[in-house]
């Protein structure tokens, strides 16, 4: 029988369950294999597994097929095959508790964060800035800290730019590494960023992480899934800093907890090896010593891909639990990435890993867990166990009313924009400006029997006002867009 302190993974060969202890599951795993070999349905059943266990759960759903979470299940066919081959497994169909995110705010509950917590070394990677764009980027960053201007959304970062183009004063020490050119290629590099529908990821509400790692009423780790299924296509180098984002600003805010019964969150990244993909060598060790020192703040990090070579070798050497899903060989490269798999995990006497490797059918693994000191336990054949929930994703209508139904519902559907770096630049300008307009000369007292007279000088007045006061719109105007237009166009001041 399962103890209860425990992942069960599914079952040996002999019927025995296969478990991976839960002290042990901040030491982050891997769940790999070709396409149609049961990811996706392995990476369901643990974050359920989870989730019993009072863990939060936040995974990326790519296809949109983990939703069914949050729905009951009616196992049939081979599933309840297996179902009835786990005895032990006490299998109850049942729905879990789901919070559906969606960067576009379409299909889930609008997920965002601002430039200011992205970072320019985030950004800098989400925009893949030169060396002296990313150093312009930094510059920019500094003078805003230094002068207290919020950066939460793109126009604040955009107004920022345009400021610094026309008041390099303002850089002081750092006004070598922001130039004309560079403010240019930022401000284009933002324009396209826009175009692929990334403005939507700046701003506020911004997610709070409490909301994450609040668990259910009854006492079950909250599912928190990322609807995924555009963003990857549309967008990858979003999808992945986002989610660089996320693992980032854990570390930073979650507390030390040491040794402990069982983590507080699980990460389960799947297209894993999109983290990764051209990232500048600085973000790329930051992420590694992160995934390396994040499990001591009780965060598991689980990569989903098509392979393990996906991933640098210096994070697959953290990666205790590894669930190597069926594999094809048929070229010379995907013969040797095989073998590269097999010594990947503790070897097995009474087991030809190579062989088994491209011999698994669906819903079966190579699975290598820890011992209880935490050493790699001997390779094993695992029958991975079924979902509780629904295999596969919910209906418009039922992801619509889990929409409604969610202890977010109202807290981050309704955007709102506060007084920021695009206001406060906005309203320098227009002090600027008045501080230089004209004085309109004083009006005149009016007498009885001079009444026409001084309708006359009121209306004059009245009209160099009005076009003091267009001078000073359109003045504030250019202030902020002069920058903007004239680097899309190629022109200067």
């Amino acid at each position: 029988m399962p103890s209860g302190n425990s992942l069960v993974l599914g079952a040996d060969p002999a019927g025995q369950p296969v478990e991976q202890l839960l002290k042990l599951a901040n030491r982050h795993g891997l769940i790999a294999g070709a396409t149609g070999t049961g990811k996706t349905v392995t990476l369901q059943h643990l974050a359920e597994a989870f989730s019993d266990a009072g863990v939060a759960v936040f995974a990326a759903d790519i296809k949109g097929d983990l939703s069914g979470l949050g729905a009951v299940s009616n196992p049939q066919g081979k599933v309840a095959e297996r179902i009835a081959s786990m005895p032990w497994l006490n299998f109850r169909s049942q729905a879990y508790p789901v919070t559906l995110w969606d960067v576009a705010g379409k299909s889930g509950h609008p997920l965002r964060t601002t430039i200011s917590e992205m970072g320019p070394l985030l950004l800098g990677n989400l925009l893949q800035l030169t060396d002296s764009q990313q150093a312009a980027l930094y510059a920019a960053f500094q003078v805003a800290d230094r002068e207290g201007l919020l950066l939460l959304d793109m126009k604040d970062l955009k107004a920022l730019l345009n400021y610094l183009a026309e008041h390099p004063e303002a850089l002081a020490d750092d006004r070598a590494l922001f130039t004309n050119a560079s403010a240019q290629a930022l401000l284009r590099k933002l324009a396209g960023l826009e175009q692929q529908g990334a403005e939507a990821l700046f701003g506020e509400p911004a997610l709070q992480l409490e909301d994450i790692l609040h668990p259910d009423a009854d006492g079950r780790g909250r599912i928190h899934l990322l609807d995924a299924s555009q963003l990857v296509h549309q967008a990858p180098k979003v999808y992945a800093t986002f989610l660089l984002w996320l693992l980032a600003e854990l570390f930073e805010q979650l507390p030390e907890r040491g040794d402990a019964d069982k983590p507080v969150l699980a990460l389960f990244f799947d297209e894993a090896h999109l983290l990764f993909a051209d990232t500048p060598k600085a973000l790329q060790d930051r992420l590694e010593q992160v995934v390396r020192l994040i499990r001591s703040k009780g965060v598991g990090v689980y990569f989903v891909t098509q392979s393990p070579g996906d991933l640098p070798d210096s994070v697959l050497a953290q990666l205790g639990l590894r669930v190597q899903h069926g594999l094809r060989a048929f070229t010379a490269r995907e013969q040797k990435a095989l073998r590269a798999v097999a010594d990947g995990f503790r070897p097995n006497p009474s087991l030809d890993v190579l062989a088994t490797l491209t011999e698994l059918g669906i819903g079966e693994a190579l699975v290598g867990t820890l011992q209880d000191k935490g050493t790699p336990a001997m390779v094993q054949r695992v029958a991975i166990a079924p979902p509780q929930s629904r295999i596969g994703p919910l209906s418009d209508s039922e992801r619509a009313d889990l929409i409604r139904r969610s202890p977010q519902a109202g807290r981050y559907d309704k955007p709102f924009d506060r007084e920021s770096a695009y206001e406060m630049l906005l309203a320098r300008a227009a002090t600027r400006v008045a501080e230089q307009a004209p004085t309109a000369p004083a009006k005149p007292a009016a007498k009885a029997d001079e009444g026409g007279f001084s309708d006359m000088l009121g209306s004059v007045a009245g009209k160099a006002l009005q076009s003091a006061a267009r001078t000073m719109a359109n003045q504030v105007g250019r202030e902020l867009v002069r920058g903007l237009l004239g680097s899309l166009l190629g022109k200067r001041r």
